[in-house]
């Protein structure tokens, strides 16, 4: 069967002129922040990356196509959409089989740029092992994406809602090579340090590229995590955020939030609570991200 991917024309472009692309989620639009706010957050990511010498694509699954890229009406009908489905690995088939509206998660969106040829994805943060996961086997399915699928996914780190040393721990029984850049501890998302050593540290989009090939070269599946510490002047202290992280778990554990619902009812409780700056140093960290991820895939080019 042909593969249901339709490209953006400036996507497609890139492709013929062998040119380095930077894929993007969607989940960031539908359920990450209200329209307009949205589209116009998902517009200035885009343009970080094309003002960095590459050509954004943004994923998403609309009328049994996936999109890789979103022409402007594309990503005006995405952020306004209600009742978008959340797409993983799991359900991702389904979406696109029913012709269902879909955005893609981080392991969504590492399995259609991978089918897509691209190499590189810019994100704000990758799901991971949740509080309390030794009872409720609370896992993203972003960890084993990152074992089996060969895209150098570049985040502000897990989410500091997360469990941070247990999804550090999966992701070393995974085989997934963790790598903070320019730094030795691990970024926290909205903090700059988790008080966890990285694994590994590379200081140059040069050296992420090279270490990306030669896992190819080795036949080493999988990808890489690249933890990109958030901006100084964005930056949200851990020990300001924490109070406020828990808090917003309490909430949570006591309106019985589950499943998927959790990490955008949790992102709301804390936006709520900072008076919108997790907002702000969320869109600074993307924006932060995708010059990164361009750089890298200019490297890969």
């Amino acid at each position: 069967m042909t593969l249901p991917l339709i490209y953006s024309a400036e996507v497609a472009d890139a492709r013929a002129q062998g040119r380095p692309i930077v894929a993007l989620e969607s989940t960031i639009i539908t359920h990450g922040m209200p329209f307009p706010q949205n589209v116009e957050t998902a517009r200035a990511v885009e343009a970080e990356i094309r003002a960095a010498g590459a050509v954004p694509a943004t994923i998403a699954v609309m009328d049994g196509q996936i999109l890789i890229g979103l022409e402007d009406a594309q990503l005006d009908r995405l952020g306004r959409a209600e009742h978008v489905m959340k797409l993983s690995r799991a359900d991702l088939a389904v979406c696109v089989a029913t012709g269902g509206i879909g955005a893609t998660t981080v392991a969504a969106t590492m399995i259609c740029a991978h089918l897509a040829g691209i190499s590189v994805f810019a994100t704000g943060g990758i799901g991971g092992v949740h509080r309390g996961a030794e009872l409720s086997f609370d896992i993203s399915a972003d960890l084993q994406e990152l074992a089996q699928t060969p895209v150098t996914v570049v985040a502000a780190g897990a989410k500091a809602i997360l469990d941070l040393p247990k999804t550090l721990e999966v992701l070393e029984t995974l085989g997934v090579p963790v790598i903070a850049v320019g730094q030795d501890d691990l970024p926290a998302f909205w903090s700059r340090a988790s008080g966890l050593k990285a694994p590994l540290r590379l200081d140059s989009a040069a050296e992420i590229a090279a270490a990306h090939k030669m896992r190819g070269t080795l036949g080493i599946k999988g990808g890489q995590l690249v933890t990109n510490p958030i901006p100084v002047e964005a930056e949200i202290p851990l020990a300001v955020m924490m109070p406020v992280v828990e808090a917003a778990l309490a909430q949570a554990e006591a309106q019985k939030i589950s499943a998927k619902e959790v990490t955008p009812f949790l992102l709301s409780a804390i936006f709520d609570a900072t008076e919108g700056r997790s907002l702000d140093a969320n869109i600074a960290l993307v924006l932060n991200n995708a010059r990164l991820a361009a750089q890298i895939a200019a490297e890969l080019v």
